[in-house]
């Protein structure tokens, strides 16, 4: 079923707040609540947002279910890489490696308020990202199989 004009313009102004808010929410995951399944999940209802506001068969054709499936095995595989590098440079498995002191992303927290420095985390924020893309993916797709199910009525 298509929606109004006016709810089909309120989501693709409020899809672009979705998706930088949900990129966010992944971004500062060590440093807040949140992390790499809630900024998924924001995006996921960015997605969401268009998918109420618009027919299956338009959104089919901006969202594919192609590239979804993409996105949620891209991401599968950052997060396994991210487990397995430590054990290629001998550390245990999802061994922080990259916060070693020294290392760009190994800088120390400063006392007090923390500024939200992101370079601070070592491996965390980049397994935050890779489960960000899969959750993304997932949601998404999951979403796309169940609209695809409702039929519009002649």
């Amino acid at each position: 079923m298509k929606m109004t004009k006016i709810v089909r313009s309120t989501a693709d102004i409020f899809y672009p707040f979705c998706l930088i808010f949900g990129f966010y929410v992944v971004a500062h995951g060590h440093l807040t609540p949140g992390g790499g399944f809630q900024g998924g999940a924001v995006i996921a209802t960015g997605a969401a947002l268009l998918i109420v506001a618009r027919a299956y068969e338009d959104i089919s054709q901006r969202i594919r279910k192609n590239a979804l499936k993409l996105c949620e095995s891209i991401g599968l595989f950052m997060f396994l890489a991210a487990g397995l590098s430590g054990l290629f440079l001998g550390h245990p498995f999802f061994a922080n490696w990259l916060a070693q002191a020294g290392s760009i992303f190994g800088q120390p927290v400063a006392w007090g308020p923390n500024p939200g420095d992101l370079n601070t985390a070592g491996l965390l924020p980049l397994m935050n990202i890779a489960v960000g893309i899969e959750v993304l993916g997932g949601l998404s797709i999951i979403l796309l199989y169940m609209i695809s199910g409702v039929k519009e009525k002649e």
